[in-house]
């Protein structure tokens, strides 16, 4: 089973300013000559880490990873103003220009996925290839299944559902949108506390064996208050696109090369979806990963994510 390439450190890392509000953190690894790939993180809000410099080989590839506009090391941090897929969208764009790229292969999970499959509908001529992990379609329904009561994740995990539920005092009644208030609010106790509900609520369930550390790891409040805040932004605004987006515009990027790995056990991105874009995409690659839930970092996720990039290195050089 392949594991992460060993630690390497960044080339170079700068701050580019993509509006007037908000400047994204930008890092480049590896071989400079080498096949570019850009890492589309997960969340939104997530930010990244310099694990994710590790899901390729760095003798092959010309490794950029950027954290979004609110997340990780971008600044103004968990900023909502001026924060859209359209602007997600167009600072990748702006990152491929600033860098010289002609075209990249791009690699998302999670939201990162939903990203990055926005991105090849609207640029597929940028695009040497796909490599998606944990599908998110941003449906109406892939909410429900994570937020609300009768959904798939309240119902594997009704004890933690009872504590993401404590902010609002036991009542998933209009969810989304009295989160939201929380994680706006002036009183920078009840952003925190919501926060910290939110993110632990996320990553309990994103793994298929429990971390014991989920709740501190989870919680620490700089990293929690960007997922909850960005997310929750994201979510109660439909992700900035019409229902069923994604499915709906297939076609542009049928052409493209393109393998999706998706836990069997996924809790947050149900692995429906996946099998949902594969029926609308037959030539697309997925891989079902038994033993396996949402992380990127578990054993079987990662040993497919690992393979799936060292074949693309050797697809590509042989284009």
């Amino acid at each position: 089973m392949r594991t992460l390439y060993p630690a390497i450190n960044a080339n170079r890392q700068f701050w580019l300013p993509v509006s007037d509000l908000h400047q994204i953190y930008v890092e480049e690894s590896g071989n400079p000559l080498g096949i570019p790939v850009v890492l589309v993180h997960g969340g939104p809000g997530a930010g990244i880490s310099p694990e994710h410099r590790r899901f390729f080989d760095p003798e092959r590839y010309r490794i950029i990873l950027f954290d979004q506009r609110g997340s990780g090391q971008s600044v103004p941090h968990a900023e909502l103003a001026d924060n859209s897929t359209q602007a997600l969208l167009a600072d990748m764009e702006q990152i491929r220009v600033h860098l010289g790229i002609e075209r990249w292969l791009v690699f998302g999970g999670s939201w990162g996925s939903t990203l990055a499959l926005c991105y090849a509908i609207e640029h597929s001529g940028r695009v040497l290839g796909l490599v998606l992990r944990g599908l998110f379609l941003g449906r109406q329904q892939d909410l429900d299944w994570l937020y609300q009561p009768e959904g798939g994740a309240a119902q594997l995990f009704p004890d933690y559902y009872r504590e993401f539920l404590t902010p609002l005092n036991g009542n998933a009644e209009d969810l989304l949108h009295r989160y939201y208030q929380l994680l706006t609010s002036d009183n920078e106790l009840a952003r925190l506390n919501a926060a910290r509900a939110w993110a632990i609520w996320e990553g309990r369930i994103s793994t298929l064996l429990p971390r014991h550390d989920a709740e501190s790891h989870y919680g620490e409040a700089h990293s929690a208050l960007a997922l909850a805040r960005l997310e929750c932004h994201y979510f109660v605004n439909h992700c900035f696109f019409e229902e069923n987006y994604i499915i709906r515009h297939i076609n542009n990027v049928r052409g493209l090369p393109a393998v999706l790995v998706h836990g069997r056990y996924d809790a947050i991105c149900k692995p429906a979806a996946a099998t949902t874009l594969a029926a609308c995409w037959p030539e697309l690659h997925l891989q079902i990963v038994p033993g396996a839930g949402h992380s990127a970092f578990e054993p079987g996720i990662m040993d497919a994510l690992i393979k799936a990039t060292d074949h693309m290195a050797r697809e590509l050089a042989a284009v």
